[in-house]
């Protein structure tokens, strides 16, 4: 197999558009909504995230090439790899942007340093997690229902990848419309543009021609970020991320994540071997794991993956080539400063559709992926995330109301204040917390009641008790302008999972079957 195609193109296009809007969300998420600097984002977080991509796409492109030698096969492709979406907002808004709000609050004069060395605290342990669960990943696939893993993962771009980008979509319509149409008409119409162009190529295209036409684009003068930014390992700001109690913090979101990005890549490898390319499991998953840990060491706060679709990149005719492609192009563009150039020139907005589609892709493949009967489970293992989005919601439209800002912080006034509109926020307040496990728990719980195995259901309902009793979910308290995790026992919810626990193990005798009724 040679180690360039054409194929290798139409595989470099689709794999490197996909990158490219990870960077573009990257670029825009850490400036708007973090406040980072141009220093520290062009000279730490994008050369550190160039540095996990350019390790990972060599390893996997090398690795095709060897499978391809070892069975004499000319059609081997290779595992597809980026930036992980899910843990990307993951890490925006339930780590980084919590971490630096707690700072402002405690009057620390870099907050959004503060938020940065969360965000790499959490990178460097999705990418510990990962390495140890090479070992261990096929074990925990076993042991959790298919609807409580991807149920779970739906929440998340369900809430916080496409309501959020529909309400853009929507504020902005003639391009998000207009690039949103294409997007559909390609990705789930089937159908391609007359000259093979890719579908994500012309939605970001006509997004920008009418986003400059209307007046949305250009914003401000081209930045100055061009240059050469090399990366250089950020040890200093590593050691102070890990002694300044991020982990503990965050723990119930890095912990779950970490898991996920294990078994969505395991999954991802099973994909391939269904597809005819049957790679190694240990070294896969421990590569992924590698690319996490050299982002975080280098400065990105954002783990790496495997990605899901190679089939389609395969089908495609992509083998080796475009794997390296993409490593180089993320590389050029991070540590050249090009990426600046490209988010001032292509605004999120003309982008927008394909996360937007991701996230409906990612909010289908729950019901799509389990038995029909099942289907609850998803919507049960959905409503904690869209709840943890409708509580961010909630703040923000405090925030801008002009609670939260000095002398007006938040308190507990507010919770009467909503309860009179019959909004229950300490519960959206309650199920923010460590939403992961509780969504997990939940769904599982629900597939197994729906299989009538009510034992099974009990032990995952105690599952939820105890990490309620630990602290891990549901725990809460205002700071002066948000709601921050406390690591203390949310005893009302242990003792409501054990009350549920105590019923399922009492349903054999105080139920009898009622079908047919």
């Amino acid at each position: 197999m040679r180690w360039f195609t054409r194929g290798d193109l139409d595989g470099f296009f689709g794999l490197a558009l996909d990158n490219l809007v990870q960077l573009l969300l990257i670029d825009a998420l850490c400036r708007y909504v973090l406040g980072m600097s141009p220093e520290l984002l062009y000279g730490r977080v994008l050369p550190g995230a160039a540095m996990s991509l350019l390790v990972g796409n060599a390893f996997y492109a090398w690795q095709a090439m060897q499978l391809a030698k070892k069975t004499g096969r000319t059609d081997v492709c290779a595992l597809p790899y980026g930036i992980n979406t899910v843990s990307l907002f993951a890490h925006v808004f339930l780590i980084m942007l919590p971490a630096k709000l707690a700072a402002e609050a405690a009057g620390h004069p870099d907050p959004v340093r503060v938020g940065w060395q969360a965000g790499l605290v959490a990178t460097l342990a999705s990418g510990a997690i990962e390495l140890v669960g090479a070992a261990v990943a096929e074990k925990i696939r076993k042991a959790t229902p298919r609807a409580a893993l991807l149920s779970t993962l739906s929440g998340i771009a369900l809430g916080f990848i496409s309501l959020g980008f529909l309400f853009r979509t929507f504020a902005h319509p003639i391009v998000g419309l207009a690039s949103l149409g294409v997007v559909l008409l390609t990705y789930f119409g089937r159908v391609k543009f007359k000259g093979s162009l890719p579908g994500g190529a012309v939605a970001i295209a006509l997004g920008t021609l009418l986003a400059w036409a209307t007046g949305l684009a250009p914003n401000g003068p081209a930045p100055s970020t061009a240059g050469l930014h090399l990366p250089v390992p950020v040890i200093g700001d590593v050691i102070d991320s890990l002694t300044g109690g991020h982990m503990l913090t965050y723990l119930s979101v890095i912990v779950p994540m970490g898991l996920f990005n294990v078994l969505g890549s395991l999954q991802n490898i099973e994909s391939a071997e269904a597809a005819g390319d049957l790679y190694p499991t240990g070294p896969s998953l421990a590569v992924n794991g590698i690319g996490s840990l050299v982002a975080g060491l280098f400065g990105s706060a954002f783990p790496t993956t495997i990605y899901i679709g190679h089939p389609g990149w395969k089908a495609l005719g992509a083998r080796a080539g475009y794997s390296v492609l993409n490593g180089l192009f993320a590389t050029i563009v991070c540590l050249t400063g090009t990426l600046g150039l490209i988010a001032w020139a292509v605004p999120i907005d003309a982008g927008m559709a394909i996360v937007l589609w991701i996230g409906l892709v990612i909010t289908a493949q729950a019901f799509q992926a389990v038995p029909r009967e099942e289907a609850p489970a998803v919507v049960v293992g959905i409503l904690p995330a869209v709840a943890a989005w409708g509580a961010l919601l909630a703040k923000n439209g405090m925030r801008a109301a002009g609670l939260g800002a000095p002398g007006k912080p938040f308190s507990d006034g507010v919770i009467a204040a909503f309860e009179r509109s019959d909004t229950w926020i300490t519960g959206a307040f309650a199920l923010e917390q460590g939403f992961i496990f509780s969504a997990m728990c939940l769904s599982a719980c629900t597939v197994e009641i729906i299989k009538k195995r009510f034992r099974h259901a009990g032990l995952w309902c105690l599952g939820a008790a105890a990490a309620s009793a630990l602290g891990l979910c549901h725990s809460w308290a205002f700071t002066p302008g948000d709601t921050t995790f406390v690591l203390a026992p949310a005893w009302p919810h242990a003792a409501g999972y054990t009350a549920m626990a105590l019923l399922l193990f009492l349903a054999p005798w105080l139920t009898e079957d009622s079908v047919g009724h």
